[in-house]
């Protein structure tokens, strides 16, 4: 089966998305918040976003909840630079699509005039007038159900949803209409497997799974959490593939004890003086 990573001369759009839900080809979604991760993902991945986890993956937050417009600009901006093949989804934080349709279509419209092709945001029913609003300006959704980081105090915490039948109903009901409202895409997080492969079944549009199990249309992991770089501890949901935070600590670690030793630099590392100028500056002495 091909995938849309092995043709990277291929711009990814939303086009593109829907033809691998209908061809069966799976989507490969990753984070990236700065221009480093960004170059690195984009050759492998399908769609790249620019998320609001940036909050407690490396600004430091205990979750997503602190992160502003400000600092979504800041990193969508170093993300947008690297011109990326994949397409680029950038994430409303809490507050940016809550307050009114005007100030939800400005902040929106802001990401895709810095060079998001998208926007993601969470929620369900109470979301779909906001939905609406933007996809009637152009503005292409992503949305997302289950457990929504920015609904945290509600939910008591990180934790799976959809377990009890009320719960399961309502999420099928919402991804509904989102579709129904104009969403291209669905993130499905924390939720059962069998739960996630009911909505992938009737929806006709990609679902992104992160914690849903292996029937939605693609997945999507933290960056950081792929490649091991995060101390803390890793959600059931996560295979690392690589322990990054330990590799580069030995790295660091090495160069530090050569530069401790004196073995770095060393003359490779090192700049000579042009011919004849070291006899110049040996015979220098201060007025």
């Amino acid at each position: 089966m091909s995938h849309i990573s092995e043709q990277p001369v291929e711009r990814v759009t939303i086009p593109v998305l829907q033809r691998c839900k209908e061809e069966g080809r799976r989507i490969v979604m990753t984070t990236a918040y700065d221009a480093v991760t960004a170059r690195i993902a984009d050759p492998i991945v399908d769609v790249i976003l620019i998320g609001d986890s940036v909050g407690n993956v490396c600004l430091g937050f205990d979750n997503t909840l602190p992160v502003s417009m400000a600092m979504m600009n800041h990193h969508l901006d170093a993300v947008a630079r690297t011109r990326a093949r994949a397409l680029l989804v950038a994430d409303m934080p809490f507050l940016s699509f809550h307050l009114s349709i005007e100030e939800t279509i400005r902040n929106a419209g802001g990401f895709l005039q810095r060079g998001a092709a998208a926007v993601k945001l969470e929620g369900g029913a109470k979301r779909i007038e906001m939905v609406r609003a933007l996809v009637d300006c152009e503005i292409p959704v992503m949305g997302h159900l289950g457990l929504t980081p920015q609904s945290v105090n509600v939910m008591g915490g990180f934790k799976v949803q959809g377990r009890k039948a009320d719960d399961a109903l309502r999420l099928l009901d919402d991804a509904h209409r989102l579709q129904e409202a104009g969403c291209f895409a669905l993130v499905l997080e924390g939720v059962p497997a069998e739960l996630a492969a009911r909505a992938t079944e009737f929806l006709t549009i990609p679902t992104i799974g992160i914690g849903a199990g292996p029937s939605c249309s693609g997945q999507v992991l933290v960056f950081h959490d792929v490649l091991g770089l995060t101390e803390s501890h890793r959600p059931k949901f996560v295979r690392a593939y690589t322990e990054g935070f330990q590799l580069l600590q030995e790295a660091l670690s090495r160069w530090a004890a050569d530069v401790r030793s004196g073995a770095f630099p060393g003359p490779q590392e090192s700049y000579g003086l042009p011919q004849g100028l070291g006899e110049t500056i040996a015979n220098w002495a201060p007025t």
